[in-house]
């Protein structure tokens, strides 16, 4: 069976002090607006709407958890660097996201997604910079690979993978299209290591700090 199978909507939060009670593995699912996050979900899912899927960056404005199975859950993080909305609102986005991942004890590793012609923006960096003391896994989805050619698609993973080597990040990479599908085994495969799957050995949360995501 695999990994997404079973996947189903579990709740949303607006407000820190409405998350689950800690306790489960949480992986979440986090990158820039418009990246291609909820299409990434979506793809992996083998669903169409399971996350909302919207041509106006900044639509994700809640932390969504999706149910795995008992005691494990996929989390939908809102997108970070999006200028197009109120002060207040990217204030309220930035508390959510730096409680959340520096905070979150449940949290097992993040998927980290970076739209592939426009990978590692300084937020990106900022989110592996902070993360990486932590010792926590990410792997990194290059999405929208099927925009690039194949040659240029190579030549960016290759540069992503050595520059998170030099940034002494304990993260992965991989090319990734919802479009033509490409890399959803290997993405499954890679998420399901940060769950520990594969052996019945569960990952337990790292402790880490995190500052909040400045917004451009």
């Amino acid at each position: 069976m695999g990994l997404f199978d079973r996947i189903q909507y579990s709740m949303s939060v607006h407000d820190l002090d409405k998350l689950p009670p800690e306790g489960a593995i949480e992986v979440a699912f986090v990158g820039r607006s418009n990246a291609g996050k909820s299409s990434a979900i979506n793809t992996l899912a083998h669903r169409n709407r399971l996350a909302f899927v919207s041509k106006t960056p900044g639509r994700t404005q809640l932390i969504n958890f999706f149910s795995l199975d008992p005691g494990r859950f996929l989390v939908d993080l809102p997108g970070y660097g999006f200028a197009g909305v109120p002060l207040a609102v990217k204030r309220h986005w930035e508390q959510l996201l730096s409680s959340y991942v520096g905070q979150r004890q449940s949290l097992a590793g993040l998927v980290l997604i970076m739209d592939a012609r426009h990978p590692l923006k300084p937020l990106d960096r900022q989110m592996l910079g902070w993360f990486a003391p932590t010792g926590k896994p990410v792997h990194a989805l290059l999405t929208k690979a099927d925009k690039l050619s194949r040659n240029d698609a190579l030549q960016t993973l290759a540069k992503v993978k050595r520059e998170l080597v030099t940034m002494g990040s304990n993260a992965t990479a991989q090319l990734f299209s919802s479009l033509s599908k490409q890399g959803v085994d290997e993405a499954e495969a890679s998420i399901a290591r940060i769950f520990a799957l594969p052996d019945g050995k569960e990952k337990g949360p790292g402790k880490g700090d995190a500052p909040g995501l400045e917004q451009p």
